[in-house]
């Protein structure tokens, strides 16, 4: 049993087909929310603090993980904070191509968490891009060190958009709070198309179980779900 500290409040987002697909099996970045759901999901950015995406995500899709809206980028100046959230990248090889959207689109605080593995002449590079740089692991991120070193750079309020990896690791360590679905009436099927939640998978007895908060209706046929993990054992944190 992992012992208790500090971590930011993690919330999950993900819009996903009505068989659980987060994209097709091309993994070209297809959308699935509807016009209302990504309004949501931008206001639901807008109240972060930092907004997260695993390796695959990072690299293969190249998010940008700023506020779209203007009105809620001109809120935050008003408020005196950044117009975006702090966008961190948890990733294996840190091998982000300098003219990256995640690098380039902004302004906003830039953090990547990544491993032994990554090229010193790379995190030199992302370095002299401003980016913050931890290398936390040898094998695969430590994601415990890495919700601790959040939270002492000021992290309270984190939102995770992908990818399936991720997810499963962020569940299977207890270390999330909230998760938001949007279902779309789509189906995409495909064995090997990505699902919200990957990895090695649990048996029926290690099964997370989860606590309806909230079902609501949006347009063209879409449904959000809210759901509070319900862990047997206590959150790890404080």
């Amino acid at each position: 049993m992992l012992t208790p500290f500090k971590r930011p409040y993690v919330i999950l987002n993900v819009p996903m087909t009505a068989d659980g697909k987060t994209d097709t099996v091309s993994r070209s970045g297809t959308r699935i929310s509807s016009k209302e759901d990504l309004k949501r999901a931008d206001k639901l950015r807008a109240e972060m603090d930092a907004v997260m995406v695993g390796g695959r995500t990072l690299l293969e899709n190249d998010p940008r993980l700023t506020v779209k809206a203007e009105r809620l980028r001109q809120e935050h100046l008003q408020r005196g904070l950044s117009p975006n959230p702090i966008k961190v990248g948890m990733v294996t090889r840190a091998n982000l191509r300098p003219d990256s959207r995640f690098l380039n689109a902004g302004p906003a605080r830039m953090i990547i968490f990544t491993t032994t593995q990554s090229d010193p002449d790379q995190i030199d590079r992302l370095e002299k891009q401003e980016v913050q740089v931890f290398v936390l692991g040898d094998e695969q991120v430590d994601l415990v060190l890495s919700m601790q070193k959040l939270m002492e750079l000021g992290v309270q309020r984190l939102l995770v958009e992908g990818g399936g990896r991720l997810n499963e690791l962020l569940l299977r360590l207890r270390l999330v709070d909230e998760m938001s679905i949007y279902v779309a009436p789509l189906i995409f099927g495909g064995m090997n198309a990505p699902t919200f939640v990957s990895g090695a998978g649990l048996h029926q007895k290690e099964a997370i179980r989860l606590k309806l908060k909230d079902v609501i209706r949006l347009e063209e046929g879409g449904i959000l779900l809210r759901y509070l993990p319900e862990y047997e054992q206590e959150k790890v944190y404080l």
